[in-house]
């Protein structure tokens, strides 16, 4: 049997282990194989969802304010008019409004959430959902709406999937990520007292209250560099004028682009989750700085930030933490590099970041600054609070003791 396609982990059952309470809702991803029929349907039905994608940002960007409902009534009639809509899936097509509805909803309650964009035909990769209803698995093959595809079963499903998602990546492959029920997996068992602090960086990925749950930077696209800017300057050199049709050399330049960045990006993912199963099985408190790296997209360290991948290996910690019970708590960055985790003094001037070390002008306490960060993160989570400034004075935790951050 193939390896599966996503690497999950796996808990051995010993002594030391408690059973997780009841079922998760998770995804299987599994590989498709489909052949140049299936593929050219599966093409055809993307290019029928993506239509009504954009009719729907149309209709948001003249006032209409559509929502669900009205959405729904819009596809009735629609599909009433053109055959062309009526040869593709029904359940497709309102899944697609469904997720179009939701991604407006989202983008006025979520902040920094921008509005549904529209879908060009050249740069958006197809993206098909189905219920239950839209699809059947018939001898170890998926078969939506008129289409066959043999599935690389790399394990079996733990229960009857809800629904499926298909979908076709950069590489050019087709995926189905199938919505299923299975019992919540053993977690290893762990003091009530353990836990750790996380500040989020550059030179150094994640850096821990406790040093040996430290994640270096492994720096995977800057090895990558050269091949990468040998495959942008063969894909710059075929690129052909506005207008034409791509050659198929271009096509093959960008394919090779396409997978650099991604032998990168599962590096950095592998390494994000033997990382966060690491820290999570060790600890039942998770104290995690909330770390938005989106504004060091326009600074000089913009493509060290991004080799870093600190929003994966953040979501890949707080996923796990939450999955196994553990608390979970996301601080607040804003003062935890000025602020002393022996007395809670801030410092008057924010720290170059060319300093590196963290010297307290009131107790005298020096350490690492980011170990000191990661000190303040996990003493305002001991405390309950998700702010430095939401601690009114500095005093043991309320469940006694320090909290070992230096």
């Amino acid at each position: 049997m193939e390896q599966p396609c996503r690497t999950e982990h796996t808990v051995s059952v010993g002594a030391d282990m408690v059973p997780g309470m009841g079922t998760e809702v998770v995804r299987y991803k599994y590989r498709l194989r489909p052949d140049a029929l299936a593929e050219r349907a599966l093409i055809e039905e993307w290019h029928r969802c993506r239509f009504l994608w954009n009719e729907a940002v149309h209709q948001q960007k003249t006032g209409r304010k559509p929502n669900f409902t009205k959405l729904g009534t819009m596809l009735t009639e629609t599909r009433a008019r053109s055959s062309w809509l009526r040869e593709g899936s029904q359940v497709a097509q309102q899944q697609m409004l469904r997720t179009y509805a939701q991604a407006l909803d989202a983008s006025f309650t979520v902040k920094g959430r921008g509005r549904p964009r529209y879908k060009a035909r050249k740069k958006a990769l197809p993206s098909l959902e189905y219920t239950r209803r839209g699809f059947r698995i018939r001898d170890e093959q998926l078969v939506p709406k008129g289409v066959t595809m043999p599935v690389v079963w790399s394990r079996d499903l733990p229960s009857e999937p809800s629904s499926v998602r298909i979908t076709r990546d950069s590489l050019g492959y087709w995926w189905a990520s199938f919505v299923v029920t299975r019992e919540r997996q053993l977690i290893p068992a762990v003091e009530e007292d353990s836990r750790v602090g996380i500040d989020w960086g550059v030179t150094q990925t994640a850096t821990a209250t406790d040093e040996q749950f430290d994640l270096p930077h492994a720096e995977y696209r800057r090895r990558c560099s050269a091949e990468l800017a040998k495959s942008q300057k063969r894909m710059a050199r075929r690129r052909r004028g506005k207008g034409q049709a791509p050659s198929k050399g271009y096509q093959q330049a960008r394919r090779q682009v396409a997978k650099v960045h991604k032998k990168a990006a599962r590096q950095n993912r592998h390494d994000g989750r033997a990382w966060a199963t690491r820290v999570v099985d060790e600890h039942q408190l998770l104290a995690v700085e909330d770390f938005k790296p989106k504004f060091l997209a326009k600074s000089h360290m913009a493509r060290k930030a991004a080799d870093a991948a600190v929003a994966t290996m953040k979501r890949e910690l707080v996923e796990r933490g939450r999955r196994a019970g553990r608390k979970v708590v996301l601080v607040r960055p804003a003062y935890t590099t000025m602020t002393c985790s022996g007395c809670f003094a801030r410092a008057e001037q924010p720290l170059g970041l060319g300093e590196r070390i963290f010297r307290c002008w009131a107790c005298g306490h020096t350490a690492c600054r980011d170990r000191n960060a990661a000190g303040v993160i996990l003493a305002v989570a001991e405390r309950g609070h998700t702010g430095v400034d939401d601690v009114g004075h500095w005093g043991p935790p309320p469940s006694g003791g320090g909290s070992g951050a230096v």
